[in-house]
């Protein structure tokens, strides 16, 4: 995996072998980080990345100039990862180990951009609930926007807030806002 672009454009990070994590590919991230650089100043945004994983998608809006995020992941493994990354490029991640669910239930805060990489063999309830949980406790700001990735067997298009899909190869993107 590497970051696309900002600061540590084309820098590669290579995750440990034993995370249990699926990366969003060089592709996806490209094609989803073009569409969010049409709707946000990334030095002006708050992000919530939940399910973290390697921190792929922190570090990218980190070094885009991101100055404001909370990753989450429950793995012990994922966190320690994003933290001594996030150090040594001088990035600052901050980290949560957690359930995101029981996170959910209990966090206050309103982001502008939510991004959420669940296993994708979730039921579509539970990709359904990340949603629900993210606006029953306002957890995004007016103008923000959730983004949930997934495989082409989940359909979250019926959720309300629910208002595009994008697909990148075998990787689809959800977007979810306040409606």
């Amino acid at each position: 995996m590497r970051i696309i672009s900002g600061t540590y454009k084309s820098r590669k990070i290579i995750a440990p072998k034993n995370l249990p994590v699926r990366p969003t590919t060089d592709m996806a991230k490209e094609s989803l980080f073009n569409i969010l650089n049409n709707w946000y100043y990334f030095n002006e945004i708050k992000v919530l990345d939940l399910f973290a994983g390697t921190g792929n998608i922190s570090l990218e809006f980190a070094s885009r100039g991101t100055q404001d995020i909370l990753a989450v992941d429950q793995y012990n493994g994922c966190i320690q990862f994003i933290n001594k990354t996030a150090n040594e490029l001088d990035l600052g991640i901050d980290t949560i180990k957690a359930n995101v669910f029981s996170f959910l239930e209990t966090h206050q805060g309103a982001y502008d951009v939510i991004f959420a990489d669940p296993p994708y063999d979730f039921s579509e309830e539970q990709f359904l609930n990340i949603a629900t949980l993210v606006f029953q406790h306002q957890l995004l700001s007016n103008k923000g926007t959730l983004i949930i990735e997934h495989s082409e067997q989940t359909d979250l298009s019926n959720h309300p807030d629910f208002t595009q899909s994008k697909r990148y190869g075998g990787c689809f993107f959800s977007f979810f806002e306040i409606s």
